[in-house]
């Protein structure tokens, strides 16, 4: 029975039905509680859940049972690492290594730890051994390609990037060829959505030099909330909304080829000094320009937008979104600005803080009129800054030429923001990076951004006077 149990359990989880293979593997421990197996995969069901308590005492179990598991101590640094008990993690992955010398997960995961770490050179070589364990597996490759990314090495770093294997069913579905870098002239291609709107921001770029190769027409599959701002891309003919939400009409293009959006720097050649960066590159409507500055005059001193939390459902959100907008306190306490939300969801602004510690800073609610990006982008036309966490609307400002200060992780720190910079050559001359130290919370990075916001709005020239009426003849 508890055999069973176990079989049906690992079966579920490796359906991604975590909560369900929970039970299986629960009841399969307890008809046999001396099965390392079963603890080892309901420990891993468990994190997945984040139940981490619980997960930690079955990886426990299962490793005082079976102490020669070498995925189970693989899985448990996994859950070690993003407790950020760095130390302990390490040691795992050792341990594995010890048992299998030959395990391109536990060199991999291995890798990502030491780039979080910042041991750099080590980290390159840990990802160099699982790919040369392990050349067919996307997932080795592509963490050595964004070791390699985050150094700036990009000729070498696309080349292992192009291992990702997110688009293959969309590649079995399409029916066409696959751009592979050859000759556009005269030929209709069209980029494949992957990744999150920020990626698509970023790399939408990319259609103003296939234009420039030849290409007759581009168009580009997104997200429905971006359908109307890539419209107004360059180089962009047609933007499609993909997805249960598109509802757009498909234009009759008969396309020649395709080709991923994250594929098109390496098929582009894009080296760190041959980047397409002329911006802006993508455009906002006049019309919604002129319908929000409405809300935005009158608005006097600096005008600030915020946005303090990106897409619950990313990787790194618990480390890349802040808190709460409490943690940006200290921005609405520097005199002559004025701070605007720009979240849909207002539920932050209006909970109050039960210990009284931190007052919400003083900003005026915009998310609730926003529809999509194209409206984010009219807003951010009428504001002087925008200081965002690492989100699409940072992508949106820097894409539109409007100027950016984005807040980084130092765990798990995106390759696209390289190492050690405060500038993006993505973005140059709009965007300012504010880096977290290890261990640290937000708070020195907000008073880094509270000072710097303080001297720019010093710096900013004071508004005319009004004009004076005429001088009274005494009468």
């Amino acid at each position: 029975m508890a055999p069973d149990l176990f079989q049906q359990g690992t079966s579920l989880l490796q359906q991604g039905r975590p909560a369900e293979a929970a039970t299986a593997l629960r009841g399969a421990v307890a008809l046999q509680p001396g099965l390392a197996e079963a603890h080892a995969n309901l420990a891993l069901a468990l994190d997945r859940m984040g139940e981490d308590d619980a997960a930690l005492a079955h990886y426990r179990r299962a490793l005082a049972l079976a102490p020669g598991q070498e995925t189970a101590w693989c899985n448990y640094g996994a859950f070690l690492e993003r407790q950020k008990q760095y130390a302990q993690a390490e040691q795992a992955y050792r341990e594995a290594l010890r048992i299998d010398p030959a395990s391109a997960p536990a060199w991999s995961n291995l890798g990502v730890l030491l780039d979080i770490l910042r041991r750099t050179p080590e980290a390159e070589d840990a990802h160099r051994r699982a790919v040369a364990l392990a050349p067919d597996w996307p997932h080795a490759s592509v963490n050595l390609a964004e070791c390699l990314l985050r150094q700036g090495r990009l000729d070498e770093a696309w080349r292992h990037f192009e291992a990702r294997d997110w688009s293959k069913d969309f590649a079995a579905r399409v029916g066409i060829s696959r751009w592979d870098g050859g000759p556009l002239h005269g030929r209709a291609l069209l980029i494949g959505v992957e990744g999150g709107q920020g990626d698509m921001i970023q790399f939408c770029r990319y259609a103003s030099e296939l234009k420039r190769r030849g290409a007759s027409v581009v168009g580009v599959l997104c997200h429905p909330g971006l359908q109307p701002l890539l419209q107004r891309a360059d180089g962009i003919d047609h933007a499609i909304a993909v997805g249960p939400e598109g509802g757009g009409r498909v234009p009759d293009v008969a396309w020649d080829l395709w080709c991923p959006a994250p594929s098109l720097p390496a098929l582009c050649a894009t080296r760190l000094d041959s980047i397409p960066a002329h911006l802006p590159y993508v455009h906002s409507d006049p019309a919604r320009v002129a319908a929000w500055k409405r809300s935005l005059d009158g608005a006097p001193g600096l005008r600030v937008g915020l946005v303090w939390k990106g897409n619950p459902r990313f990787a790194n959100d618990r480390e890349r979104s802040l808190p709460g907008p409490r943690v940006l306190a200290p921005l609405g306490q520097v005199p002559g600005v004025r701070l605007f939300s720009l979240h849909k969801d207002a539920g932050d602004l209006d909970a109050e803080d039960p210990r009284g510690e931190q007052a919400l800073p003083r900003m005026c609610p915009l998310g609730a009129g926003l529809r999509d990006f194209a409206d984010t982008a009219a807003v951010l036309e009428g504001l002087d800054l925008l200081i965002s966490v690492d989100t699409a609307v940072a992508h949106l400002a820097g894409a539109l030429a409007r100027p950016c200060w984005v807040l980084l992780p130092h765990h798990k720190t995106d390759w696209r923001w390289l190492e050690r910079r405060a500038d993006s050559p993505w973005y140059p001359g709009v965007m300012r990076l504010y880096r977290q130290g290890p261990g640290e919370d937000w708070s020195r990075v907000i008073a880094e951004m509270a000072r710097d916001l303080r001297g720019l709005a010093e710096a900013r020239p004071a508004p005319p006077a009004p004009p004076q009426g005429p001088a009274s003849t005494g009468r």
